[in-house]
């Protein structure tokens, strides 16, 4: 058994994953690893790539796009590491992250999952790479001017991410773009919950490591460039991304819950809607483009609020635009 399995889900992201792979075994020395990408029947075709460049990288090819979740289990069941990371392939170390990670990974009690300090293109943090459960207060109140004044809200609670130190922090969501388990554990709560095609699939499996009883670790030594982090505003991408949370939703609080989450979600699209038309039609330049951005987004949030759908609606069979790792 090796120390450490890293499985990571490739779509169409050749090119991201060639510059990832590149960076764990510079970054890597401390650890005994493995690679294994699962292809999800990209078509680009580009997958071959990798098996001529790195011959110990074990690729997988799937004929069907499984989603984030199915392909990561996929991946899991190949992989022998005593420690699994599942690491998005737009991702870039810039310091022994996963080294750095499984050295404090002995110390903590009951640990179920643990990720590292995500970052910008430009180097600044990235304020997702941990996360609160969604309840209707926090997502009501998540307004960038909210959450930089008061940082260590229990709403959402980011401030480990500007603490300093080197000191692990609990907290209740790792990011899906680098996030690691003991093997073990992570059988043990029942792997990714593949009715999640994409988006939230991260939130329902910290959840349930929570239920069974482990906490969750935020260590902020490693450090990564998430390249996914900056992009820009897909619709396909915003409606699959809130469906997924209405499902976690309704999973985990119940049907009645996700009714008024909903309802609460849609007054608030409404208000932000008119506040950025405002806005609109007295900005200029970059912030016009911004605030239409904006506008885009939070119409595609209010129509899926307003829309009702089943599962089936997302066969295992698409495919998400610019969606790295899907």
């Amino acid at each position: 058994m090796t120390d450490l399995s890293i499985i990571i889900v490739n779509w169409n992201s050749t090119a991201y994953l060639l510059k990832c792979l590149e960076s764990i075994y510079a970054q890597t020395h401390e650890a005994a690893f493995e690679i294994i990408v699962v292809d999800n029947a990209s078509p680009d075709g580009d997958i071959g790539i990798v098996k001529q460049q790195y011959s110990d990288v074990v690729v997988i090819e799937s004929p069907v796009n499984l989603g984030f979740a199915g392909a990561n289990n996929l991946g899991f069941r190949s992989s022998t590491g005593e420690y699994v990371v599942f690491l998005n392939p737009d991702t870039v170390l810039i310091n022994p992250a996963f080294d750095l990670i499984l050295r404090q990974a002995g110390s903590l009690a009951s640990v179920g999952a643990m990720g590292c300090t995500l970052l910008n293109e430009d180097r600044s943090v990235q304020t997702a790479c941990i996360q609160t459960f969604p309840t209707i207060l926090n997502q009501l109140l998540d307004l960038d001017v909210l959450r930089n004044r008061f940082p260590a809200c229990p709403l959402w609670n980011i401030a480990p991410l500007f603490a300093g130190g080197t000191k692990p922090s609990r907290v209740e969501v790792i990011s899906g773009a680098c996030i690691m388990f003991r093997r073990e554990v992570f059988a043990q709560i029942g792997q990714f919950s593949e009715e999640y095609f994409m988006y939230a699939e991260d939130l329902d499996l910290c959840c349930k490591a929570v239920q069974a009883g482990f906490a969750n670790y935020y260590i902020p030594q490693g450090q990564i460039i998430h390249y996914g982090g900056k992009s820009s505003v897909r619709r396909r991408a915003v409606v699959m991304k809130w469906r997924s949370i209405l499902q976690y939703v309704a999973k985990h609080r119940g049907y009645g819950y996700q009714l008024v989450f909903r309802a609460a979600m849609a007054c608030s699209a409404l208000i932000r809607l008119v506040l950025l038309m405002a806005a609109l039609a007295v900005s200029r330049g970059a912030r016009r483009n911004s605030a239409r951005s904006a506008l885009l987004k939070w119409w595609l949030i209010l129509g899926t609020m307003a829309t009702r759908f089943e599962r089936k609606q997302l066969p295992k069979s698409v495919t998400t635009e610019g969606a790295p790792g899907v």
